[in-house]
């Protein structure tokens, strides 16, 4: 298959661009700030190619928009996020709030958008977006404006499920538990190793485990539709 990955040079969105093309897929993926990185991965793998599309531009999200006509893909994975600021909820400034939906949520429709026009011609398609397992327990202290963005995606999600299921196109999400990543570098020391001390596992979870699950939804049965896949360990029960 032909997939597409935004944010696929480090951390998860790494992990995933190596499973699919070790998979023998077609991969395709953006990055912004990771450039480098992004060319090793087109060193090491001949059926990889990246694209440059920086969130926080809005001519770059629409330049990638107008390249997916081109790129006859099969899926989109939604992965990228600019950043993420730990606050509290009443330090947030209104501008916050509106950057975090500009810069994150707004190019993740945007481009799902260009990829169900692909989709929908095809009578095929797949959408797998990343959320955080945090939606489906207690938000961690100062992360309201990122929990409340990507709780808006789920519900996005699921539209797009219902209503392009009748083209043959599935909208599944993935909630991953707390991974070391860029995204969460910042994390205190003791925080980061009191949670794996609580740990089912007595561990984190991993990118290389989560990008497991991605493998699963590209392989599954359009069948599989509206799903949101909590990967935690059973730390908490949904």
């Amino acid at each position: 298959m032909n997939i597409l990955i935004t944010g696929g040079a480090s951390g998860l969105g790494e992990a995933v661009v190596r499973k699919c093309a070790e998979k023998q897929h077609q991969v395709l993926f953006s990055y912004a700030r990771s450039k480098q990185k992004a060319e090793n991965l087109e060193t090491q793998y001949v059926n990889v190619k990246s694209f440059f599309c920086d969130f926080r531009q809005e001519t770059s999200v629409d330049a990638l928009c107008s390249k997916i006509s081109e790129m006859d893909i099969d899926v989109i994975i939604n992965n990228a996020w600019t950043d993420l600021k730990v606050q509290h909820f009443h330090q947030i400034q209104a501008q916050t709030f509106l950057n975090t939906f500009q810069y994150n949520v707004l190019p993740t429709l945007k481009l799902t958008q260009s990829a169900l026009s692909i989709f929908r011609n095809k009578k095929f398609g797949k959408i797998i977006t990343i959320l955080s397992a945090a939606l489906v327990s207690n938000p961690p202290i100062g992360w309201a404006d990122y929990v409340a963005a990507k709780q808006y995606l789920a519900s996005m999600s699921k539209s797009w499920a219902v209503e392009n299921a009748k083209f043959n196109i599935t909208s599944n999400c993935i909630s991953p538990a707390f991974m070391q990543t860029a995204l969460t570098v910042d994390t205190d020391e003791r925080i980061v190793e009191n949670m794996s001390k609580q740990h089912p596992l007595k561990r984190l979870l991993t990118v290389e485990e989560t990008a497991e699950s991605v493998m699963y939804f590209l392989e599954a049965s359009q069948q599989i539709n509206a799903t949101n896949l909590v990967i935690n360990a059973a730390e908490r029960i949904i």
